[in-house]
């Protein structure tokens, strides 16, 4: 029988800054289903391994998303496949309502009017909190409220997979609770989703993540 290949796969994996390795030889895969944590100290590479997917800064190695290269693609190609992105700075766009940040991101994947719609109204039922959030600025939100429409907005592209960088960052317990709650909900109602979750703490994630991959110095740590 053959295996199934991942929803997600990284295959050694190098990037470099002004000449210096910054990731050396990542790999890692994420199960059709699954919640992957990448963990390790602040700067590590997490940022840069989940930027380097999404293909917003150069790499070499491999990305694969349901058995398809997306090396050479550009950001929003892999976002019209289905891979979408909650950067740990948020990035809204301050001059717009929370539902045109939402809508950005069906805009770069090719949706129609119709379809962009319909996206929303799907990714709104996921996360019932956005909704009330549609018609603010995004500048009058607090910080766990961006938060969560940053998710919202990963999800309007990431119907396959799902780059969360350090999503707890910042966050007061309750609000961290709150969006593990959220997670909790979205794995039950898209199954087939796969989730890269990136934290500097491990006992945040320990309770979401199917299987945990440690990054040191830009490599991934050999198991204990």
């Amino acid at each position: 029988m053959t295996q199934e290949s991942p929803a997600l796969e990284v295959v050694d994996l190098w990037v470099r800054l002004a000449g210096n390795p910054v990731l050396r030889g990542v790999s890692l895969r994420v199960g059709r289903g699954a919640t992957v944590a990448l963990v390790g100290p602040n700067g590590a590479g997490k940022t840069t391994t989940l930027r380097a997917i999404m293909g917003l800064v150069p790499a070499t190695g491999e990305v694969r998303l349901g058995g398809h290269s997306l090396q050479g693609s550009a950001a929003h190609r892999r976002a019209r496949r289905g891979l979408g992105y909650a950067p740990e700075d948020r990035r809204l766009i301050a001059a717009f309502t929370v539902e045109d940040n939402l809508l950005l991101p069906a805009r770069a994947c090719g949706l129609g009017r119709q379809g962009a719609r319909q996206r929303l109204a799907h990714v709104l039922s996921l996360l019932p909190e956005v909704e009330a959030l549609c018609g603010r600025w995004a500048t009058t939100l607090s910080g766990g409220q961006q938060k969560m429409v940053t998710l919202a907005r990963a999800l309007m592209a990431g119907h396959r997979a799902l780059l969360l960088d350090e999503p707890f960052q910042g966050l007061a317990p309750a609000l961290a609770r709150r969006y593990a709650e959220a997670l909790v909900r979205l794995r039950a109602s898209e199954p087939e989703l796969a989730i890269l979750v990136t934290e500097s703490n491990p006992a945040l994630v320990e309770s979401l993540a199917a299987h945990t991959y440690t990054l040191e110095r830009g490599e991934i740590a050999a198991p204990a």
